[in-house]
């Protein structure tokens, strides 16, 4: 039985304080990945701080004007869709609420299009329903490459909306696109990049706020 625990857990036999060790580890491991994410969105900020700034006066308009914001992605991507939407739509504190949804929260609409038209354009059939000239489409994606991703953008592009993407790496193909705002995140980590993110739709929220609010940030 002891063998086969040191096979497993080599790491609790090599010294008689072992747990010790693994404190240790994960404290380190914790640490590091604290220091990565700092660096991350030092770098964000750097890089991205005036585009962010364009980018919430560019909302800004859309919404004095009656625009809304649709925002859309996959998987854990989704769930930041609908999250930005949220912030927008409640107004978080003092903010201003906003008109704002998700293409992502409608089972039976995903299921009918995945099922009946393809996946593909689950986003992109949304937006041309939807999507009015003014309105702003804001997508979410680790890779950037996500092709029912870049289809809704596409569409979003024709009818007139104002285009953001949140990506990651180098933007892969959402950085082809010719979006009006796109927010790379240089990491090749997901983890770091969707961390990332979160705080870049926060910040844009704060933005836009002040912008509406006649100040700035």
């Amino acid at each position: 039985m002891s063998s086969g625990m040191e096979a497993l857990y080599p790491f609790l036999y090599d010294e008689p304080q072992g747990f010790d060790a693994v404190l240790k580890a994960v404290r380190r491991s914790t640490e590091e990945k604290a220091a990565e994410i700092v660096a991350v969105r030092r770098v964000v900020a750097e890089r991205f701080g005036e585009q962010l700034e364009a980018c919430a006066r560019a909302m800004a308009e859309r919404f004095s004007a009656g625009g809304r914001l649709l925002t859309f992605g996959n998987g854990g991507s989704s769930t930041d869709a609908a999250a930005v939407a949220g912030a927008f739509l409640s107004g978080v504190g003092d903010g201003r609420p906003l008109p704002a949804l998700t293409l992502t929260a409608d089972v039976a609409v995903l299921t009918a299009l995945g099922n009946d038209v393809g996946f593909a354009v689950v986003f992109a059939r949304q937006v041309a329903a939807v999507g009015r000239r003014g309105d702003i489409a804001l997508a979410v994606s680790t890779s950037g490459g996500s092709e029912n991703v870049i289809r809704a953008l596409e569409e979003g592009k024709r009818r007139g909306l104002l285009t953001v993407g949140l990506a990651g790496y180098d933007g892969g193909p959402m950085a082809e696109a010719g979006l009006d705002f796109l927010f790379a995140v240089p990491s090749s980590s997901v983890h770091r990049i969707q961390e990332a993110q979160t705080t870049l739709y926060h910040v844009l929220w704060s933005l836009v706020q002040a912008e509406l609010a006649g100040g700035r940030s």
